[in-house]
């Protein structure tokens, strides 16, 4: 044979190489392993947000909560000196667990009290947590 006329597996044809094995060329899904690891991983940085944002809101309404009980105790125990120095003090005592007083009530000698307490779960989208919470003498 002219041209030494060898065809073996090392010899090319139409621009493919021949050989042992599988034609890669022709198999669809070449490279879906690493599409496959990204749509993962994609998934997982999502529902890790999510987790998180979801975390940082149930803890801002426990804050609030706190926030809005202790208040009121400590309003309630000077009902006596008024609605002023009963709301001021519950005000303080908000603000000293990061939380701002929304409405202060003194009704007879119970003080209702609601607070807010700012957060962000996500980058760029803001929320107020609020909690209310009454306290009074005990009546029997």
């Amino acid at each position: 044979m002219a041209g030494g006329g060898r065809s073996g597996p090392g010899r090319r044809r139409g621009g493919r190489r021949q050989g042992r094995g599988l034609d890669w060329s022709r198999r669809p899904e070449r490279g879906s392993a690493s599409l496959w690891l990204l749509a993962v991983g994609l998934a997982l940085v999502v529902f890790s947000l999510g987790a998180a944002a979801v975390g940082s809101a149930r803890v801002a309404r426990h804050q609030a909560r706190v926030a809005a009980d202790l208040g009121a105790l400590a309003g309630a125990a000077h009902a006596l000196d008024g609605a002023g120095a009963a709301c001021a003090r519950a005000a303080a005592i908000a603000a000293a667990n990061s939380a701002r007083v929304g409405r202060c009530a003194l009704d007879g000698l119970d003080l209702q009290l609601t607070v807010e307490v700012p957060v962000e779960p996500l980058p760029g989208l803001r929320r107020i947590a609020t909690a209310t919470a009454r306290a009074g003498p005990v009546r029997g």
